[in-house]
C-alpha cells in the first residue's frame, strides 16, 4: 500500500505554498497526499489579497472523513488561522497515534499575518504538546516564546530547547532568516542537537519553503523513516527545489520553489 500523509493547512490560490505545496511535496517524494483545508486565501507571488476561514465544524468533518477511510501514516499541520480552528484540529487528532509535523505558519512571505496574536496561546497549549516535531523559522520561534529572534546558532539552540520544553518531542529551528554565507538549521531532540548546513542560495523565489520542508519531513515519516533521516532527506530535497526555482518563471514577485525538480525532464 502506498504511504499516506495528511496535510491540514490553508489553500494558496497561487499554488506555491500551503495545501498546494504540501501535496506537490508528498507526490514528488512518493507519498499519497490527503488534505483538510482550514482557510482559503486569495494570493499570488506578490501579496495576500484576502483570507476566508473555514468553519471549525467543517474542519472537523474533513478530518473525520479522512481518518474514517484512509490509513494515514503522518500528519502535517500548517496555516490554521485562528483559535477555533486550532481547537478543532486538536480534538480531531486526539488519540491519533501517528507522527505530527507542526509548521507554525504565522506570517506569509509577503509579510501578511496569517495567525492572529490572540491565537498563539491556543497553539502553544493545544498543539505543541501533540507535535512529533515543531518546525519554526526564527521569527516564528521568537513569536511563540515572546522574545527577540535568535541572532546566533547558540541562541537558536537555546530557543529550540525552550520550545521543546513546551511539549513537542523535537524542534527544527530553521535558519533561513539568518545571516551569513551558510544557512543553518538545528534539529533539537532529547538526544542532542543535529546541525544541517547548506550554502545560502541567492534567489527571490522562495515562496513556500517552510511548507515544503515540513511536508517533506511528514512524507519521510509516513514512509517509516526515523525523524533524523526524514529531516535530513527533506533538507536535501528543499535545497534542490530552491536551486531549481529560478527555472520555473512563475509570477512576478516571490515565486515558488520547484517541487518537481527531480521529476520533470529538463526543459
Amino acid at each position: 500500500m502506498v504511504p499516506i500523509a495528511l496535510t491540514i493547512a490553508g489553500s494558496d490560490s497561487g499554488g506555491g505554498a500551503g495545501i498546494q505545496a504540501d501535496l506537490k511535496s508528498f507526490s514528488a517524494l512518493g507519498v499519497y497526499g490527503a488534505s483538510v483545508i482550514t482557510a482559503l486565501t486569495a494570493q499570488n507571488t506578490r501579496s495576500v489579497r484576502g483570507i476566508e476561514a473555514v468553519s471549525p465544524a467543517m474542519i472537523a468533518a474533513q478530518m473525520a472523513a479522512v481518518f474514517d477511510d484512509l490509513a494515514v501514516r503522518a500528519v502535517k499541520l500548517g496555516m490554521l488561522g485562528g483559535a477555533g480552528a486550532i481547537a478543532a484540529v486538536a480534538a480531531g487528532l486526539s488519540g491519533c497515534a501517528v507522527p505530527v509535523v507542526l509548521d507554525p505558519v504565522m506570517v506569509a512571505k509577503s509579510g501578511d499575518r496569517l495567525l492572529p496574536q490572540e491565537a498563539l496561546a491556543a497553539l502553544r497549549s493545544l498543539l505543541l504538546p501533540m507535535a512529533t516535531v515543531l518546525t519554526p523559522n526564527l521569527p516564528e520561534a521568537a513569536d511563540l516564546l515572546g522574545c527577540a529572534p535568535a541572532g546566533s546558532e547558540a541562541e537558536m539552540g537555546e530557543q529550540g530547547q525552550a520550545l521543546r520544553a513546551l511539549g513537542p518531542q523535537a524542534v527544527l529551528m530553521k535558519g533561513g532568516h539568518g545571516a551569513g554565507a551558510d544557512c543553518v538549521d538545528l534539529l533539537i531532540t532529547a538526544e542532542g542537537i543535529t546541525r544541517l548546513s547548506a550554502p545560502r542560495q541567492v534567489t527571490r523565489n522562495t515562496h513556500g519553503t517552510g511548507c515544503t520542508l515540513s511536508a517533506a519531513i511528514a512524507a519521510g515519516l509516513a514512509q517509516g523513516l526515523a525523524l533524523p533521516e526524514a529531516v535530513g532527506r527533506a533538507h536535501g530535497y528543499l535545497q534542490g527545489a530552491i536551486a531549481a526555482a529560478d527555472g520555473l518563471g512563475v509570477g512576478s514577485g516571490q515565486g515558488p520553489v520547484h517541487h518537481f525538480h527531480a521529476v520533470w525532464a529538463d526543459g
